[in-house]
């Protein structure tokens, strides 16, 4: 962690799994330390495992990811790309990158994620404008599985293609299925926060291969390989380190404990009483399995959601609230967005509580006992 930081107990800190060394050591002794490498391929081939993909491209962020998705789709300048407002801005910012145009699609309350009716309402709106959109990005947020049948749907009937952004969501499962699977591309994050973590990293995964090759191509500087040095277009450098992969395999093989770590935290939290606040959150259902990446709850009345933030920082304990919607922030205010006041609301009710695999049983008594006591 930083020198100086003023907490204690982190929301969700990345955690070791005591293999770390060993794996880099692998790394260090085949002096591959550049991008790609025997440690890259080797994670490719997990993720490929886990997803049924049939194509992953490891990476240097999630964001890099989202951003040659819509490359790999030719997204160009003026085009316009429909977007979840209801997640980290990582989910939008690649459209601008690309030149694009984002149009922003509010909840359903269910889920948290976007919502397949306003969805369908925009696409026709935007149609009596001429507009196609090139692309729909829907995210998994906070490891809830969004309603993926109605948006593929969706995006048949109208021959626009999803993005994943499962960033957030690994090891979470849909019908049995892994999160990774739903869109024409989806994506990864492998952030220091996330349950595995490569210290800053991500994967792009397909099953169409000109989308795969494309997406290896722009990652490495669009770098003719039979003539080394030869360019003819402008790439990226985008490939994930060997060393960032070691990081990767030392931690993947414990997704499953960790999880169960996760929603266990996730199941005490639940079972706090107070009697001036109490606690929402999204449930568990036979078709979802959920990672619980980070214990995201709703508080009413929401005007406590300042207090148990307030009064856990004064402990030295992290929490935070929920994102602030993307059409409501003030770089992306004047976009277009459809709403229905699901996103705003989530924001204003929404906090999550410290979650981190290596968070100790007497760790989690003293918040439960601080939120009880809250004064």
């Amino acid at each position: 962690m930083r020198e100086g930081n003023r907490y204690r107990i982190f929301l969700s800190p990345p955690h070791q799994s005591g293999e770390e060394l060993e794996y880099l050591s692998k790394a260090l002794e085949s002096n591959w330390l550049a991008p790609g490498g025997a440690q890259v391929s080797a994670l490719e081939s997990r993720l490929r495992e886990i997803t049924d993909r049939s194509h992953c491209i490891a990476l240097n962020s999630g964001t890099a990811a989202i951003h040659l998705a819509l490359k790999t789709l030719g997204v160009k300048g003026g085009d316009y790309i429909i977007c979840q407002s209801f997640s980290f801005v990582a989910t939008a910012n690649p459209i601008i990158y690309s030149g694009g145009i984002p149009v922003f699609i509010d909840s359903e309350a269910e889920t948290w994620n976007m919502d397949p009716k306003l969805l369908e309402e925009a696409i026709l709106d935007l149609r009596k404008s001429d507009i196609r959109p090139k692309a729909i990005i829907y995210a998994h947020i906070y490891g809830n599985p969004a309603k993926v049948e109605e948006l593929a749907s969706i995006s048949a009937k109208y021959d626009i293609p999803l993005i994943e952004d499962a960033a957030e969501a690994l090891g979470t499962t849909i019908n049995s299925k892994s999160v990774g699977k739903f869109g024409k591309i989806s994506i990864f994050s492998f952030n220091g926060n996330k349950i595995v973590t490569t210290a800053g990293g991500g994967a792009l995964l397909t099953d169409d291969p000109e989308i795969a090759y494309k997406s290896l191509h722009l990652a490495t500087q669009a770098r003719n390989m039979e003539k080394t040095y030869l360019h003819t277009e402008v790439g990226y450098n985008y490939r994930m380190s060997n060393l960032s992969a070691a990081l990767g395999l030392a931690q993947i093989n414990y997704l499953e404990k960790w999880i169960d770590r996760k929603r266990s935290i996730f199941q005490i939290y639940k079972e706090l009483d107070n009697r001036d606040f109490s606690f929402g959150w999204i449930e568990d259902h036979s078709a979802a399995f959920l990672n619980r990446w980070l214990s995201a709850f709703l508080v009413d009345p929401p005007h406590y959601v300042k207090r148990i933030e307030q009064i856990l920082h004064r402990h030295g304990i992290e929490s935070r609230r929920f994102w602030k919607p993307l059409h409501a922030q003030d770089i992306y205010r004047r976009q277009k967005a459809y709403v229905s006041g699901v996103a705003l609301e989530l924001f204003e009710k929404g906090i999550c509580l410290p979650c981190g695999v290596g968070l100790t049983n007497v760790e989690i008594n003293e918040i439960i006992n601080i939120l009880k006591g809250l004064d």
